[in-house]
């Protein structure tokens, strides 16, 4: 008796079928077999994680915390987890991860009584993330670096003091802010002395009203006021120029680029500008 063409395939077919739904089950099986946590308590894990917090094994106690957060995240320890995985994940030196487990503690407990903690920890994951070797040797200028992560700090920091002004981490924010601001200011100088020598006189004279505008208590807003008074020389605005010249004179009367009460630009072919 022979066997139709079409009956031989749906036997086929339904094999085929039959084996992958087994292959399915025992691999779900075994994953689920395989998972270290599987059943272990809220109070296991944490202890665990606490344990190798104190021992300074970061990576074992991130694997508890985020199963903790995964499979308890309503549970006792919950939020103190996902506090210790923002500290935890910083220690390994993994900015991002310790950004984003921040950002998400204060999304979901914006007035959590330690929410001042994980906006002062986003601000310094990105602190160190924008810091290069040899910045503190001072054989490179980090202004003229890609400063993101430098910028990401500057606002978190500013947030916390502003939120949060008797935290106590507001203090070494503050500190740092003085240093951010400084390192910002600098690096926009860095620009508008490249629109300068590239005669983009106007471009200049934006980067220096910036600066003046969004870091007034900088060093180097008088630069920036230099910068202005070169970059309306360039445009040949010789009034305005004067005008700026005369508030750099007021506030930096020993700027390099003065010679008494003359300024002599730089880069700029004009003649130099008398106050």
């Amino acid at each position: 008796m022979r066997v139709s063409t079409t009956a031989t395939r749906l036997v086929a077919l339904l094999l085929a079928t039959a084996l992958v739904t087994g292959c399915a089950g025992r691999s779900g099986t075994n994953d689920e077999s395989d998972d270290e946590f599987a059943g272990v308590a809220e109070q296991e894990l944490y202890d665990e994680a606490r344990e190798a917090l104190d021992r300074g094994r970061h990576t074992t106690a991130i694997s508890r915390l985020e199963a903790i957060d995964t499979r308890y995240p309503f549970g006792r320890h919950a939020e103190q987890a996902q506090l210790e995985l923002i500290y935890a994940y910083y220690e390994t030196n993994d900015w991002e991860a310790a950004r984003a487990a921040a950002s998400r503690f204060i999304r979901l407990h914006p007035t959590h009584p330690q929410a001042d903690y994980a906006l002062y920890m986003r601000g310094l994951s990105s602190w160190q993330a924008g810091r290069f070797s040899l910045e503190r040797l001072r054989l490179i200028d980090i202004s003229k670096r890609d400063l993101g992560a430098s910028r990401d700090a500057y606002t978190d920091f500013r947030e916390l003091v502003s939120r949060y002004p008797d935290s106590e981490y507001a203090p070494d924010a503050e500190q740092r802010i003085v240093y951010l601001r400084n390192l910002l200011a600098r690096h926009e100088l860095h620009v508008a002395d490249f629109y300068l020598r590239k005669g983009a006189y106007l471009a200049a004279v934006e980067r220096g009203r910036w600066v003046v505008e969004n870091y007034p208590e900088a060093e180097a807003t008088r630069d920036a006021l230099a910068v202005m008074v070169e970059g309306y020389l360039g445009l040949d605005m010789r009034d305005r120029a004067r005008e700026v010249l005369q508030v750099l004179i007021e506030n930096d009367p020993g700027n390099e680029r003065l010679r008494g009460r003359t300024f002599r630009p730089q880069h700029v072919s004009a003649q130099a500008l008398s106050a």
